[in-house]
């Protein structure tokens, strides 16, 4: 089927959220005849989209394949901006490295860059993500804020509670985050957060957010060393599960959270993501670029910065730190 009529095809089932559509709006929501349409409906069933035809309604999709591409991330999207644009590859270096350069070349605010595979995935501090192919979800969202440069770390922590609600919404889980970009399930990582800038000295031009989340790994699909420190969604609840779903859900609970934070500020942002705070009131040692820290996690402040009071009882701000829990 050409890309183009396939689009439509899935836009149009899309559009119907689940119900069904009859041959003839197909017909010309795609443009083309009603045995046109069959044989395309052909198509998507040897793709793997189950599809249920009842006469005089038309035709309904009951489960997509288990893969993540743009027309799969499309159908079933209920936003209006946040990934409305897609850039989807098989596999890339790095989802980050494409957003950049859409970025630079004028991407819209929303799209994202999705990849089945990264073979030089990144975190902080340029350390390697694991971002095997048919298992996680390797995204990179592009948005441009109207904020001051020192306010975007604090869409690292928006996208935290983003993240930790879609998986919420989705299944029983209940994760935890660890400042600043971690979220854990039962003491091990899941989810890991990059937020990259494009700006000048007082101007931000655009926010790449990179995620990279496990999904479906399975214990062995971990290399060895990180098999204790590292969990999927998949090994914590026994369940197989549709990681473009995920996308949508976690794009749309992020969209929600984005205007509340453009038009309330900070302030609703920090209260949700300190509910779900792991660090918080917490003996904790952070390393730092500059050494070592040791104290109590008492808080952020009002920029996302952590708060530590220290055994002589001063506060230290953290900016950028390895967590480590005591």
């Amino acid at each position: 089927m050409q890309s183009g009529l396939r689009s439509k095809l899935l836009e149009a089932f899309s559009n119907a959220e689940g119900g069904f559509v009859s041959g003839q709006k197909l017909s010309e929501y795609i443009g083309c005849s009603r045995t046109a349409v069959w044989k395309h409906i052909e198509e998507l069933r040897k793709d793997g989209y189950e599809l249920e035809a009842v006469r005089r309604l038309g035709y309904r999709i009951t489960k997509k394949p288990d893969k993540i591409s743009g027309n799969e991330i499309q159908i079933g999207l209920k936003t209006k901006t946040m990934g409305r644009h897609i850039h989807f590859e098989r596999a890339v270096t790095s989802t980050q490295k494409i957003a950049h350069t859409l970025a630079n070349d004028g991407a819209k605010e929303g799209t994202i860059v999705v990849a089945d595979q990264q073979t030089n995935g990144r975190g902080r501090m340029a350390r390697e993500w694991y971002s095997p192919s048919g298992k996680g979800i390797w995204m990179s969202l592009i948005i441009r804020p109207n904020i001051p440069v020192h306010a975007t770390p604090q869409l690292t922590l928006l996208t935290a509670v983003a993240i930790v609600q879609a998986i919420e919404e989705l299944t029983p889980l209940k994760p935890d985050i660890k400042w600043p970009n971690d979220i854990l399930i039962n003491g091990k990582k899941v989810v890991g957060i990059l937020t990259e800038l494009q700006a000048e000295a007082d101007q931000v031009h655009s926010v790449i957010i990179g995620t990279g989340i496990n999904v479906n790994h399975t214990l062995v699909d971990f290399p060895e060393e990180l098999q204790k420190i590292a969990t999927s969604i998949h090994i914590e609840t026994g369940k197989h599960w549709d990681r473009a779903l995920f996308i949508q859900e976690i794009l749309l609970k992020f969209e929600a959270l984005y205007s509340l934070y453009l038009n309330q500020g900070f302030r609703v942002i920090k209260l949700l993501w300190e509910g779900y705070a792991i660090s918080l009131n917490r003996q904790i040692k952070a390393r730092t670029l500059n050494g070592v820290i040791e104290g109590k996690a008492i808080g952020i402040d009002n920029s996302g910065v952590l708060l530590i009071e220290t055994s002589d009882g001063s506060i230290k701000q953290i900016y950028s730190a390895d967590i480590e829990l005591k």
